[in-house]
This record gives C-alpha cells, structure tokens and sequence, in this order.
C-alpha cells in the first residue's frame, strides 16, 4: 500500500493508478481470452459480445477476481492516504454498516440477502449489461459485482494495517498476543452480525468481512508464531514460499493454461444425437484416470486439484531457481 512519501500526491497516484489499471487489464485479458472459441467444428472470433446457436448473447466478463483486487487497491490506498489510520477506520465502519443498510432497503423485501435478492444485481446489470456477467451460478449474478466490492475494500482496509501495526510493534509477544485478541474479535463480531445479516460469500456481506478478515488473522497470527518465534521451518513452509514470490503470476497462469488447452479438442464419446463429445487435455486427466480411482468420487476429485496445485508449484519453484519474479 502506498505511503505518504517525497513526491507528493503526483507519485502517490501515478503509482496506484498504474498498478491499478495493469491488474484490472490483466483480469480482463483472461476474461477475454482465448478470443476464439469452437462453434460445431471450426474456431471462430470471439468478440466483446456473440450470440450463441441458442440465439442467447454471450459477452465478455468485465469484473472478476483481479478486477476486484485492482479496484480495491486503489480506493483502500486513496482512503488510507488522504484520511490516515484513524480516518481509514472511521470510513470502514459508515462503508460496512451503510452496506448493510442499502441491502436491506433496496434488496428484494422477500430475501434481501440472497444471491438473486440481491440489490447490486440491478446495478450490474444497468452498468455492465447482462450479457456481460457471470454465469457460473445458472442466472446471470456477478459474485465480483460493482455494490459488492464496497465491503471488499475494507478488507483491504484492514489488511493494511495488519502489516502496519506488525511492522510497528516488531517481533514481539505484545504484537502476538494483540493479534490473536483482534482476529478472536472480529470471528465473534462476525457471528453475531450474522444473526441479522448473514454472512454470505456471494454478495460480501459486512458479517463475511469480519468473519473471514478474523480467520485471516488468526492463520497469519499461528504462521508468525511458529515460523518467526519457534522458527519451526521446513518443506512446508518452503513449499508455500515460491507461490508468495510470484503470486499474480501463478493465478494468471491458472486460468490461462485451462483455456489455452480448452482449444485442443479430444474425441471422447458420441451422445444419443450421435454428435461427438470432445474432452481437452486439461481435463482428460480427471475423466480418463482420476474419476476412475476405487473408492468415493471426492478422492479423484481431490486428487485432481493435488494434481494441478503440484504442477503450478513445479512451474514457480524453477521460477524461483532461475529468480525470476514477476511484479506489478
């Protein structure tokens, strides 16, 4: 996060407005990419938007998960540097509870706090447009929508200073101690927000915030308390070291490889309309050996996510090796 330095507020927002527009344009590449998609047997452009054979129209996603992280950034580092800890605090609390008020108000009076009831819905999709939201969920509900990413910024908000307050206090067991008290604040805040606004992952609510930023701490508080105080170290701890040096990378490639592979096509199988069901590479994997191990689905399942998180940890271990990080 930046800071107050020499230079002024020239430097301090040349520099977030870069790192934010690289992030939010990387999120939106791989939103877009592979630009071409297969339509019966030929590949074919894939523009902003495309109707599909069922004459339903398609369009790329614009918000996601670096979308989100790049839209936080920047309005947690402008809050943070014009209105300081104190101020930054004050802003977080009127953004988590006016939040939960506009959920309330102008959500669905049915389920204000569902997924569908969801208020930031009719902002999505005046904003962004239907045919560019997610539709992983069934109906077109963007989980990285515009009124949802206003209880994220606190979250980052509040991961700032977590970092702050760790480098002001050093290495010591008041520093500990006052982390473990926070993060045990913040799981019971959370859990009784939750009694009257949910926590909910789909539409971020205020209670999700707490809940999760409290478990974020309490694992950050073990991790310093074994790593840095009883210097417990290892293969497991080296092991998530070379994920942390190049962890934009890493999640880029995840989603960049899968879609790469997508375009190389594998018969599988004929259906009952005897029309060929192609598979691809990256999935072969699960359908043709893992799916068929003995035993409950859930093993070739997780065994294929070991699988996966085995080979991008491969990828930024030589990375590691050769010292090539990639930053923004």
């Amino acid at each position: 996060m930046p800071r107050l330095e020499a230079g002024g507020d020239f430097l301090f927002w040349r520099k977030i407005l870069k790192r934010s527009l690289i992030i939010f344009l990387i999120g939106l590449f791989l939103n877009w990419y592979p630009f071409v998609r297969w339509d019966g047997d030929q590949l074919v452009g894939r523009g902003w938007e495309y109707a599909t054979s069922k004459g339903e129209v398609i369009g790329v996603r614009i918000l996601g998960v670096l979308q989100r992280i790049a839209l936080c950034y920047l309005f947690a580092s402008i809050i943070i540097y014009y209105f300081k800890l104190r101020g930054a605090m004050l802003i977080s609390f009127i953004i988590l509870t006016g939040y939960w008020f506009l959920c309330f108000w102008l959500g669905d009076s049915n389920d204000p706090y569902s997924m569908t009831g969801f208020f930031g819905n009719d902002v999505d999709r005046a904003v962004l447009g239907t045919a560019h939201l997610y539709r992983g969920e069934g109906v077109p509900f963007d989980p990285e929508g515009i009124m949802s990413t206003l209880p994220a910024i606190v979250q980052v908000i509040m991961g700032y200073m977590v970092g702050n307050y760790i480098q002001q206090k050093g290495k010591t067991y008041e520093m500990l101690a006052n982390l473990f008290v926070a993060a045990a604040i913040l799981i019971f805040a959370g859990f009784c927000w939750d009694l009257v606004f949910p926590i909910n992952k789909k539409i971020w609510t205020s209670s999700y915030v707490l809940y999760t930023s409290g478990l974020a701490i309490m694992i950050l508080s073990i991790a310093i308390y074994l790593i840095e105080f009883k210097n417990v170290r290892g293969w497991w701890s080296r092991f998530f070291d070379v994920f942390g040096k190049n962890a934009l990378f890493v999640f880029a490639l995840s989603a960049f490889l899968p879609k790469t592979l997508s375009l190389i096509r594998i018969p599988d199988h004929v259906n009952e309309k005897g029309q060929m069901i192609y598979t691809n590479p990256w999935s072969c994997l699960y359908q043709k050996v893992l799916i068929n191990i003995p035993g409950a689905p859930e093993i070739g399942s997780f065994l294929y996510a070991l699988c996966v998180i085995i080979f991008m940890w491969a990828i930024c271990y030589w990375m590691d090796k050769k010292r090539i990080y990639i930053k923004v």
